[in-house]
């Protein structure tokens, strides 16, 4: 298969890095990541746009695109100390979904399997049961666990008479025996969804939600702490899905189910750093990014800078085991790190 490029917009990869082919391995030999774009929003309830999520996460940046980000507080460039590709978009119908899904699956298993971590960018998050699933087809079913970042569940069943849906990943990934439910943990969660019924199906699995109002009164640390342990307790690796929408509404206006209330930017830059250096992560999704709906390129920023925080911290976690050192966040800036 050759390789597609971008579905929507001109074939840019990630910032500048090296293009490669998901589905000709002999591309990226060497690679530690490959980014995929998964421009669907087939799966959308509500405001719909993210197909075009892909492109602008790729492009929004104000340095040149010229493949090197050097991170301030980490001291690592994650796109030049990582052999970063960017495979372009798996081919995604939006009027599709099966086919669509089955797709992005095949390309995700394609990458893992190849020894690289996939990092997929959204698109709605129906593609976080595709994205998850082919990660545990590698490396084993209910081997992987989920941190989830979202102010909604996900975990609904059949909404608007199907079984696909952005409103419904967790559960396949779930009900498929793909992740556990009692490595799946929630952080964010808010609002007015989901019902009861849903709540239950949640309990039963021994799923973990950290709603925002636990968050706000045990502290944000704290709460991510309690989800690494039992994230890390009898799985592999670990798969973070970031959906923008944590985030307050304020701070990332470009997406389809905006909820009031939720994390700032800072805080989920922080806590994506501190899930990249700290656990195991076998692959990365960010969705929910609906360009139309944004202002001033705020979401599209903030998912770039997303992606940029994972890279960065994986980066620093394989230096400081390779030099055996140790990231200290309260060093000073200008001390040798």
């Amino acid at each position: 298969m050759a390789r597609y490029g971008a579905q929507f917009g001109p074939d840019i990869t990630f910032l500048g890095v090296d293009r490669c082919d998901w589905a000709d391995a002999s591309t990226y030999p060497d690679a530690d990541v490959v980014i995929l774009g998964a421009p669907f929003d087939g799966g959308t309830s509500h405001r719909s746009g993210t197909r075009f999520g892909p492109q602008y996460i790729r492009q929004t940046c104000y340095l040149p695109h010229d493949g090197s980000r050097p991170s301030l507080a980490l001291r690592v460039d994650g796109l030049k100390d990582l052999r970063v590709y960017d495979a372009g978009d798996v081919e995604m119908f939006s009027g599709d979904a099966e086919r669509s899904v089955r797709d992005l699956q095949a390309a995700v298993y394609a990458v893992t399997s190849a020894g690289a971590i996939p990092l997929v960018l959204g698109g709605d998050h129906t593609i976080a049961w595709p994205d998850a699933a082919g990660v545990a087809q590698h490396l084993g079913q209910g081997r992987v666990s989920m941190i989830h970042f979202d102010a909604h569940a996900d975990t609904g069943n059949i909404e608007f008479g199907s079984l696909i849906g952005h409103g419904q990943p967790m559960r396949r990934l779930i009900e498929s025996g793909a992740l556990r439910g009692d490595r799946f943990l929630q952080i964010g969660l808010r609002g007015y969804w989901p019902e009861p019924e849903t709540l239950g199906w949640m309990a039963e699995q021994g799923m973990r939600s950290y709603e925002m109002t636990e968050i706000v009164a045990r502290g944000l640390t704290e709460c991510l702490t309690e989800a690494f342990a039992i994230a890390t307790d009898d799985c592999d690796g670990v798969f973070l899905s970031v959906d923008i929408d944590v985030c307050d509404p304020g701070h990332a206006p470009g997406t389809g189910t905006p909820e009031p209330g939720g994390f700032s930017a800072r805080q989920l830059l922080d806590s994506v750093r501190r899930i990249a250096y700290e656990l195991p992560v076998v692959g990365i999704d960010v969705v929910e990014v609906s360009p139309p709906y944004d202002h001033a390129e705020i979401t599209s920023f903030l998912a770039n800078r997303v992606v940029l925080e994972a890279l960065s911290g994986i980066a620093r976690k394989r230096k400081d085991a390779a030099d055996g050192t140790t990231w200290d966040p309260e060093q000073p800036l200008l001390d040798d790190r």
